[in-house]
């Protein structure tokens, strides 16, 4: 087998088959290179079915020798594992050499979450006297009301929201689409935005569905929204690092702290796997405590 064709099979199967977005595409064969460049690098002339446990070990060790962080090679190894797996379905191998390599150990460094308090202490601060601020509230009780990822705040539309219901219709990480619940007040501040800022733009052609709007018209930047948030934080006096996903962590935490099933915060946020969600579980001793307390039938 050929690095480069069987490269280029693995970016169709991405693309065709498992429907990625480009970004998660290029992502995986950035991984799949920096191996190839290292073997080229080592002047070790191994064919894909030639790669040993051994030669990828050394490969994870030259990776961290150059100052990779932990989380970086565990990403870089799981691509390395998809490109194998795949060469394994289409029976170009027939063992894989990524099965006893271990990745490295990971510590979970959680967000900031913010409190309910700080949650409306934060939208408080937002001057709703300016068309940027009615804009503003209504995307952070979005992001708050309903978990999205800053990308998916940017794409919503308007034909995908679904008042009548209480439902968001979003496009996710590798463009699939689920159903989301949006509360009534960001629902509220979405109407104020849209009746009373909204439709006074001159909205550039190819932007008239978007929901969210620069006062040019057009869709905004990841950019933009992570300034916007970091100023409203700084006036509502905030000392914590507060970002776009705090809203999402903050959204999670709050409903597994009020008693929400993990499978269904899983649906909401469009995680693939449930172990993904279970980073929101640092619920508080008291809070767990209580659970014992009312369900153990030895408490």
């Amino acid at each position: 087998m050929n690095w480069p064709i069987c490269i280029k099979q693995f970016e169709q199967y991405l693309r065709l088959e498992k429907s990625l977005s480009g970004h998660s595409v290029e992502a995986y064969l950035r991984d799949i290179r920096k191996l190839h460049d290292f073997l080229g690098m080592k002047n070790l002339q191994v064919a894909p079915e030639q790669l040993t446990p051994a030669i990828l070990r050394e490969f994870l060790q030259w990776i961290n020798e150059l100052g990779m962080t932990p989380h970086s090679q565990a990403r870089t190894l799981s691509g390395i594992r998809a490109f194998y797996k795949f060469l394994i379905m289409e029976d170009m191998m027939q063992t894989d050499p990524t099965d006893t390599v271990e990745a490295p150990k990971l510590s979970r460094k959680l967000p900031d979450t913010l409190n309910f308090h700080e949650i409306e202490q934060l939208l408080a601060a937002i001057d709703l006297s300016t068309p940027e601020g009615t804009r503003n509230r209504a995307m952070l009780e979005t992001l708050y009301s309903s978990g999205l990822r800053v990308s998916e705040l940017l794409d919503l539309k308007l034909s995908n929201l679904y008042e009548d219901a209480g439902f968001l219709k979003v496009s996710g990480k590798g463009e699939k689409e689920r159903l989301v619940p949006i509360g009534r007040d960001a629902l509220k501040h979405i109407n104020l935005y849209k009746e009373g800022v909204r439709c006074h733009l001159e909205i550039k052609k190819g932007n008239e569905d978007i929901i969210f709007l620069n006062r040019r018209g057009t869709k905004m930047s990841r950019v933009m929204v992570f300034t916007i948030i970091k100023d409203v934080a700084a006036k509502a006096g905030i000392q914590k690092t507060v970002s776009p996903h705090t809203f999402r962590h903050s959204f999670a935490t709050h409903l597994i702290e009020g008693g929400a099933d993990l499978r269904a915060v899983q649906e909401m946020l469009g995680h693939e796997s449930i172990t993904t969600t279970e980073i929101y579980t640092h619920l508080d001793r008291d809070y767990l405590k209580q659970i014992i307390k009312d369900f153990h039938p030895r408490s």
